[in-house]
């Protein structure tokens, strides 16, 4: 491993770096995809829209304050987050990946929005925050907490819509 010219940070070369993306990339889809498509609809079911919201709210808040520790303490980019910074520069793209790029070179307020509701609050703050891996100033501290607020609203609506749904549909096909 060789140290970049961040002195804090240390960056795997080659296989490697690919290796601990694969795990950390891996690890943390499989760990979202838990969290937002089987428990965050059951607790809206279970406990409703008020009381679910607010359990699943704060386990979320939990969850993306304990990543962004993890994230800092290992000082690495384990998710390719800074690869995704590069984004913006995309051109020539098609598809989801050149109207990513379009919105993240608008600007921070653009960028907040799209990775609010498209990824969770600790992707989002680790995207925009200026440093790498030194801990949350006041700004890091805003945009966490907007951004929790933000996905955390538009998933709870989406998750009752859902669960909405497939009441009718149920209802209409045992009719």
């Amino acid at each position: 491993m060789v140290p970049q010219n961040n002195k804090d940070e240390v960056q795997p070369r080659g296989w490697v770096r690919l290796a601990v993306w694969g795990i950390g990339v891996g690890t943390n889809a499989a760990m979202n995809w838990a969290f937002d498509w089987v428990l965050y609809p059951y607790a809206i079911y279970a406990l409703g829209l008020l009381w679910g919201g607010v359990v699943m709210s704060l386990a979320s808040f939990v969850f993306c304050i304990v990543l962004i520790w993890l994230y800092d303490l290992l000082k690495r980019d384990w998710l390719g987050i800074e690869t995704v910074k590069s984004l913006r520069e995309v051109t020539g793209q098609k598809g989801i990946r050149r109207i990513m790029s379009a919105i993240l070179r608008r600007g921070d307020v653009a960028a907040f929005f799209l990775l609010s509701l498209y990824f969770d609050p600790f992707i989002t703050t680790a995207y925009m925050r200026h440093g790498k891996f030194n801990g949350m100033a006041k700004r890091d501290w805003l945009i966490f907490v907007g951004s929790w607020a933000l996905s955390n609203f538009s998933w709870i609506i989406a998750c009752y819509l859902g669960i909405g749904l497939v009441e009718w549909l149920w209802q209409l096909v045992c009719r």
